[in-house]
Formats: structure tokens, C-alpha cells, sequence
């Protein structure tokens, strides 16, 4: 594989993250359990959307071509995109929807780190923005994954149940794919691996103040979304996603 496909479908693992987390954050919108918090949740999804199309132009740049942000959120298939799993699951409940949230932003935080020191300065420029953000999306989600889990029997219950449905996922967050090893290799990013421990540490202090096990039988991790292989959720993000660009074709608001 050539450096720049790597690179290419490295930046596009990090744009699909985004936007698939993005979209499904933004069906809260309207229907949050209190207006601050919809407010809130929204805002985080827009702040994803932002992420997403500043790591889509930059693919579009690679790419060269007629490659557009556009056309790399629109036009894609299910096998094309590279999210990891956990961000196309079902949205759930409140708490389901906050751990995701916390789980991810814990990575996200500590990758944005990292990437903000590569020596591919597009990348780190766009981390070096981004982790801002993520730093209030982590703060925000530790909060709830808290109030939940110290809070009544049933939102203790909730965050449990939450652990139960979302923690096999996990693992796929520092299982390096191909393109992310290739890049790696060229000294162009840190190992992703390598950040596994720091965030089990950022997951368990706060599953401690929420009264909350960390799970110690892992058992098996479901991977594959990074290289294509998918849930059936992500086609139905895609179907309602795309839905404009193709039936009218290069549509404009």
C-alpha cells in the first residue's frame, strides 16, 4: 500500500468517526430529557460535523481529483467507510447515548493529543483545533456517566445495562489497522495502542465516582469497522444521511 493511500485512508477513518457520531448524537435533537442538555448535545454534534469536514477536505486534498467533502459523506458505501463500530450502535436511552459519548471523547481526547505532535502538520493542525472541543465533550459526558451512575436504582441500573451493550466494542478503538500501522511505520503517527492504558485509567476514575465496575470479563471484542466490515446500523444511518445527494444528484440548499 503507497504512504498515501494510507494516509488517505487514515484521514478518512478519523472524518467517518466524526460524522457517524455526529448523526447519531444529532437524533436527540428535540427530544433531550431537559432543554439545556438537548442544547448540549447538539452542540457536541455539530462540533463532530466540524471535525468531520475539516479531515474530509483534507482526504479531498489527497485524493485530488474531482474528490470532495461532499462526495466522501455522500457518495460512499457501507464498506467504504471506516468508523469504528461503536459509533454507528444504536443511539438507546440517555445512558447508553452518554457512555458512548464518554468512552469515545476519553479516546478522542487522547488521540487529538497525540495526533496534535505528527509530523503530517494538516493533521496535527486539525487535532490541535479539534481537542478543545473534545476536552468539553469529556468533561460533559464524565459528569453524566457520574449523576447516572451515583444516582437513582434505575439510572444505576441504565448505566450498567449502557456497560453491558457498549463495552465490546471497545476494543477496536486500539486495534491498529493496516493503513494506521503503515503511517505509523513512517513515523507519521504514534501507535494507537499505546493509549490504551491512559484511557482504561481516565474510564475507571470516573466509573469510581459513578459507583460503576469496570468490566473484567472482556470476553470477545467486536472489531472490523475500521477496514469496512460493518453492523446493519450503518446503512441505515447512510440511507437517511444520503438520502438528498442521491435522488437529486449535486444538490444545492
Amino acid at each position: 500500500m503507497l504512504h498515501t493511500d494510507s494516509l488517505i485512508h487514515y484521514t478518512l477513518h478519523l472524518a467517518d468517526n466524526a460524522l457517524i457520531l455526529s448523526q447519531r448524537n444529532s437524533e436527540w435533537c428535540g427530544h433531550g430529557p431537559v432543554l439545556e442538555q438537548d442544547i448540549a448535545i447538539t452542540n457536541i454534534s455539530l462540533d463532530l460535523l466540524g471535525q468531520a469536514r475539516n479531515f474530509y477536505q483534507y482526504a479531498a486534498i489527497l485524493i485530488g481529483g474531482t474528490a470532495s467533502e461532499d462526495k466522501l459523506a455522500y457518495h460512499r458505501n457501507e464498506n467504504e467507510f471506516k468508523n469504528c463500530l461503536l459509533a454507528e450502535q444504536p443511539k438507546g436511552d440517555w445512558a447508553v447515548t452518554i457512555l458512548r459519548q464518554f468512552i469515545f471523547s476519553a479516546y478522542q481526547y487522547l488521540l487529538y493529543r497525540q495526533l496534535a505532535k505528527s509530523t503530517d502538520h494538516q493533521l496535527a493542525a486539525i487535532a490541535s483545533k479539534a481537542v478543545k472541543e473534545v476536552t468539553y465533550h469529556l468533561r460533559w459526558s464524565s459528569e453524566w456517566v457520574i449523576r447516572l451512575g451515583d444516582g437513582t436504582a434505575e439510572s444505576h441500573a441504565r448505566m450498567v445495562n449502557a456497560i453491558q451493550d457498549l463495552w465490546m466494542f471497545t476494543g477496536e478503538l486500539f486495534l491498529p489497522a493496516p493503513y494506521e500501522t503503515e503511517i505509523q511505520n513512517q513515523g507519521i503517527i504514534t501507535g494507537v495502542e499505546k493509549l490504551q492504558q491512559e484511557w482504561i485509567t481516565t474510564i475507571e476514575n470516573t466509573f469510581s465516582e459513578a459507583t460503576l465496575a469496570l468490566p473484567t470479563d472482556t470476553g470477545w471484542m467486536q472489531t472490523g469497522g475500521k477496514t469496512g466490515r460493518h453492523t446493519e446500523y450503518l446503512g441505515r444511518i447512510l440511507a437517511e444521511l444520503q438520502y438528498m445527494q442521491r435522488i437529486y444528484p449535486n444538490c444545492e440548499w
